[in-house]
């Protein structure tokens, strides 16, 4: 929601969106980008949903999925290739043609929908226009890029949080937890872990944190640093949950423990909005190596 949010309120017609600004920051809307296509990896430049033009307006046709908190949206920040390029619209859930079913996921708590648009017929207005380009109908390349170094910088510092909050709960339990009358944490073995892991999650929050503040500044290396926090946090955030369910021992693989459910959110957000292997050829493309 907070990328719709950033998308509508930065558009050229942002006034016209008015209304949905305020729902949303209000809490009384929830919306949701549906970026993702089925069978399709995240491309968001380039989506397979048409938009025609009518006489009063456009017609979607189309099928996004994977649109997190899909079943409990009013409104869809949906991509498309219009006419003249890259466009986005502003879909309320109850236009006629649009069905919304959920769909599983291995995270228990976040959820996921797919949206099928069957010729939705929208007004001129429901068109988010590029900055700069009031009434525009594309193209919208340079807007999707943005939400893109927002919605990375978002996960990303989430997936840190998740970090954080493990390896705090992973050390305490290493100190309470005594083996041959001595705690865990006094082995000189789990030692060097816990210091591998300690060194990776720095690394995370720095990365993530300068991902943040690229995009909150407009930095030109905005794109860079979203790569690189993605490729990296993306890769390390599995490597230390996982270090952390053994290091629990047992109970580490039981419904009983949270820890799991941190792990799910970690590996989900590691293949969401590009895995790390992606971002590390986007990186390339942009160093031009």
């Amino acid at each position: 929601m907070n990328v719709v949010a950033a998308a509508l309120s930065e558009a050229a017609n942002a006034a016209e969106h008015g209304p949905v600004i305020a729902a949303l920051m209000s809490g009384d809307a929830v919306a949701s980008w549906a970026s993702y296509e089925p069978g399709r990896s995240w491309v968001p430049l380039t989506p397979a949903v048409r938009a025609v033009r009518s006489r009063t307006g456009f017609v979607l046709s189309g099928v996004k999925d994977r649109v997190e908190a899909g079943d409990q949206a009013d409104y869809f920040l949906v991509t498309a290739a219009g006419p003249d390029g890259l466009m986005q619209f502003l879909v309320p859930v109850s236009a006629a043609g649009v069905t919304v079913t959920a769909q599983r996921s291995l995270d228990l708590v976040r959820r996921y929908a797919r949206l099928d648009l069957a010729g939705v017929v929208l007004p001129g207005s429901a068109v988010v226009s590029p900055a700069g380009s009031p009434g525009s109908a594309g193209p919208a390349d340079a807007a999707v890029n943005r939400q893109v170094q927002i919605a990375i910088a978002l996960q990303c510092a989430e997936t840190a949080g998740v970090l954080q909050r493990v390896f705090e709960f992973t050390v305490q339990w290493a100190f309470d937890r005594y083996s041959f009358g001595r705690p865990l944490a006094s082995y000189q073995a789990l030692k060097h872990r816990f210091a591998d892991m300690r060194a990776w999650l720095e690394a995370c929050q720095a990365t993530a944190a300068a991902a943040a503040h690229a995009a909150a500044r407009r930095d030109d290396d905005a794109d860079e640093l979203a790569c690189v926090a993605k490729s990296y946090v993306g890769q390390r955030a599995t490597d230390i949950i996982q270090d952390c369910v053994q290091l629990h021992g047992g109970i580490g693989v039981t419904w009983e423990h949270d820890i799991h459910l941190y792990l799910r959110r970690a590996t989900v957000n590691r293949v969401m909005l590009g895995t790390p292997a992606e971002h590390r050829q986007r990186l390339a493309c942009i160093l031009g190596v």
